[in-house]
């Protein structure tokens, strides 16, 4: 397979709730319209701050349908099953629904053996023709392998389109992948390490940051004009990044801001995800007081 992702900025999409933790697909439309207005290149429906796993089969699927129709950028689908026969079961059933095909479904790394993660992905591969971005989220999925098991693995699966790397220091995981592989390499975690992966070769930033249109400023100003120009536009950006990608609480902190830019009707979470509390709203006010209120991200929906 000779496709690959595009480089740039892919947004990863919070799952939104009502007060009374329903599904809420009218800010779902929302937040994918404010991203794409944002300068996002592509989305991800369902990755780890989408909390796939809180969803039912039927609220999955009706995420998946909502993000594939509500524009036409390219999308990758994640898939939140870990044993082989539930996550072909998983992509069968979300991939039937959608008006669209995704470019691509994100598997995470479920196994330390590489040939066991390869098999896997190789029988996703066969039973749904479709491609794979390869995750690798130890925080997440309990698994944590070296990066040398990660490149054996995308090299013996040519449906490999990418890699989403998140295994700290993302900076070192990511020179190493890119040197290895051909295929592109994409950092996330809110963006807390963007300039050291851009530096390191990353084909850009695959996050769920608040302020997408800031991450976008960043890769084009590292595009085309270099790196202190990126970190001149990232430097205001940085530390309410680092406060919104804290352990436990980031998705509550990150669906508060989207709530506060008019995109989320609340800032809903559901167990196990902690909700924000509220000792800390006064210093996500101090951060939000900051940070730039001109030129891209002044435009609210």
């Amino acid at each position: 397979m000779n496709v690959t992702l595009e480089p740039g900025l892919w947004g990863v999409l919070a799952t939104p709730f009502d007060t009374a933790l329903a599904l809420d697909l009218p800010s779902l439309q929302r937040e994918v319209g404010s991203f794409v207005a944002d300068g996002c290149d592509g989305l991800v429906a369902r990755g780890v701050v989408g909390v796939a796993a809180a969803l039912s089969d039927a609220e999955a699927v009706a995420v998946a349908r909502t993000v594939a129709a509500s524009t036409d950028l390219p999308y990758v689908l994640g898939l939140s099953e870990r044993d082989p026969e539930q996550v072909v079961r998983q992509a069968d059933r979300l991939l039937a629904a959608v008006p669209r095909p995704p470019v691509a479904v994100m598997a995470q790394i479920n196994d330390p053996d590489p040939g066991s993660v390869a098999a896997s992905l190789r029988r996703l591969h066969e039973e749904t023709g479709s491609a794979v971005l390869l995750q690798d989220y130890p925080v997440v999925s309990g698994i944590t392998v070296p990066d040398e098991t990660v490149v054996a693995i995308a090299r013996a699966c040519p449906f490999v389109v990418g890699v989403k790397s998140e295994t700290p220091p993302t900076s070192l995981a990511v020179a190493r992948l890119t040197a290895a592989l051909d295929v592109p390499v994409f950092g996330g975690l809110g963006g807390v390490g963007l300039l050291d992966e851009l530096m390191a070769g990353s084909a850009g930033a695959m996050t769920g940051f608040s302020h997408p249109a800031a991450l976008a400023a960043v890769l084009r100003s590292y595009r085309d004009t270099g790196f202190e120009d990126a970190r001149a536009q990232w430097a205001p950006w940085l530390p309410l990044a680092t406060f919104e990608g804290q352990v436990g609480i980031g998705l509550s902190i990150r669906k508060e801001l989207l709530h506060r830019r008019g995109i989320l009707g609340t800032s809903r979470v559901r167990p196990p995800a902690r909700a924000l509390p509220p000792e800390l709203v006064p210093l996500l006010e101090r951060h939000l007081a900051t940070v730039p209120a001109s030129g891209p991200l002044s435009s609210a929906l």
